[in-house]
């Protein structure tokens, strides 16, 4: 029998006792409650070393599991940040690589144009020369035919 099953059976036999009238008490048999009460004390350190067992491996699982969901809320409290932060560093590399673009497309384009304006410059300088040239050229056929 367990402990409550002993208190039941105290129950059963204080109930079920003889009452003397008038007095509202009751003859039980003394012996019979004294082994109850017996069986109870010796159930009841069993019982309770049980349920204390119970009780605190409830509070280790409980604790257990919290340190769980703990170390599972940092790793993605963290993970988050990774993620944010290497999503911030993306951006910014891509920020810095339309920056150095844009800014090669316009030293090529100076480039280009200081190009073509030295050519021009220096095309226009033999153009200037030959027809110097061809001046003198003419000049000196002029002189050859009088």
């Amino acid at each position: 029998m367990d402990i409550l099953e002993i208190i039941e059976a105290l129950e059963e036999k204080i109930e079920h006792s003889f009452t003397i009238p008038f007095w509202g008490r009751g003859i039980v048999d003394k012996d019979a409650l004294l082994d109850l009460l017996q069986e109870a004390r010796i159930k009841y350190p069993e019982e309770m070393k049980q349920a204390k067992w119970v009780k605190d491996e409830r509070q280790r699982i409980i604790a257990d599991a919290q340190k769980e969901a703990a170390t599972i809320v940092k790793n993605t409290e963290e993970k988050v940040a990774g993620m944010v932060n290497e999503h911030e560093v993306t951006k910014q590399a891509y920020e810095n690589a339309n920056q150095i673009v844009e800014s090669a497309q316009d030293h090529a384009r100076e480039i280009r144009l200081g190009a073509n304006q030295y050519a021009d410059n220096v095309l226009h300088t033999i153009e200037e020369s030959l027809i110097n040239t061809v001046e003198t050229i003419r000049e000196n056929r002029k002189d050859l035919k009088r």
